[in-house]
């Protein structure tokens, strides 16, 4: 099968990022340290990308890993406290690491945009971590322009499985085989898909809990116009592309937010979760049609996501055409 490495490594070092991640809101309070664009950012955002760049490294030494961290504040002669408990975490999963390893694997991930990349993101959906509700470790790789590769691990996400319920849910998606889910301690992979806009139970749409991030009167309105009468599921982090692709929802709008115009949704904020949910039988487009393009930079020069199962694609964005 093709990709089948670069899917068990990468399964693999998100599912050891989980662990980091599960360990720190288990055993500390994530304290938020303030990066320049205000989002927090915790000791598990730091592990996680360790522990993945560090696996990515090497199996694939010369593909470049596009994360969202870098290592430079925990250089600094004040963090020097912080890296500690940080490299305390990634011998959780990494017994040998030293801090200077650490750093090095963080730093592994400010690679770019190539033919063939990574992208990753180490805490998708940060607050949710922090207020011990969503997130997802988001990895994703690219070749050609196109997502060939992705991998969410949801630990919070609570699921039906064929065995029954289970919280921590790991979707797997490689172009052209399809998806899966499976409980992320180990169960069995499930093949996945969209469910059909007849299943009224899950006639549903989710978006972000943060209003910041996207324009939610609008989004309701569109969900409206395409026949979603419900309340929406608000989520953090790319666990909503997870409910799309599984059948829990079916459709997940980011709409441009009012409050911040000319804002740029960055790659590893979808690449995983496209991948999820196109090969689960479901579509990913902007708001206008176009197809997502992971081939140039670490930002979408398209506006807003639709996420869909397919089938009312056509009627949401007609109904934001109409919207104009």
């Amino acid at each position: 099968m093709a990709f089948e490495q670069e899917k068990e490594v990468a399964v693999a070092a998100a599912t050891a990022a989980a662990i980091v991640c599960e360990k720190v809101r288990a055993t500390m309070v994530p304290e938020a340290i303030e990066k320049k664009d205000k989002s927090p950012v915790t000791v598990a955002d730091f592990g996680a990308q360790a522990v993945v760049c560090k696996a990515l490294m090497e199996s694939f030494p010369t593909d470049p890993v596009v994360g969202e961290e870098d290592a430079a504040e925990l250089k600094a002669p004040e963090m020097v406290e912080r890296l500690k408990q940080v490299t305390s975490y990634v011998q959780e999963v990494i017994p040998e690491a030293s801090p200077d390893e650490v750093t090095r694997w963080i730093d592994h991930g400010n690679g770019a945009v190539a033919n063939r990349y990574w992208t990753l993101d180490p805490i998708d959906g940060t607050k949710g971590f922090l207020r011990k509700d969503q997130y997802a470790v988001a990895l994703a790789m690219v070749a050609d322009g196109e997502i060939k590769v992705g991998v969410l691990a949801c630990p919070a996400l609570t699921l039906e499985l064929k065995g029954g319920s289970a919280t921590g849910i790991l979707f797997v998606a490689v172009r052209g085989e399809g998806a899966t889910m499976q409980a992320i301690d180990g169960g069995t992979p499930e093949t996945i898909k969209v469910t059909s806009s007849e299943d009224k139970a899950h006639f549903r749409f989710v978006e972000s809990v943060e209003s910041g991030h996207g324009d939610q009167s609008l989004q309701s309105a569109i969900a409206q116009a395409a026949g979603v009468t419900t309340e929406s599921m608000r989520m953090d982090s790319q666990a909503k592309y997870g409910a799309v692709a599984s059948g829990n929802a079916v459709l997940y709008l980011r709409l441009p937010s009012p409050k911040y115009p000319g804002y740029q949704e960055k790659i590893w904020d979808h690449a995983a979760g496209v991948i999820v949910v196109e090969e689960a039988g479901g579509r990913v487009t902007d708001m206008y049609g176009e197809t997502l393009d992971f081939s140039k930079a670490d930002r979408l020069s398209t506006t807003g996501v639709v996420v869909s199962n397919g089938e009312i694609h056509d009627k949401v964005l007609a109904a934001l055409k109409a919207a104009g």
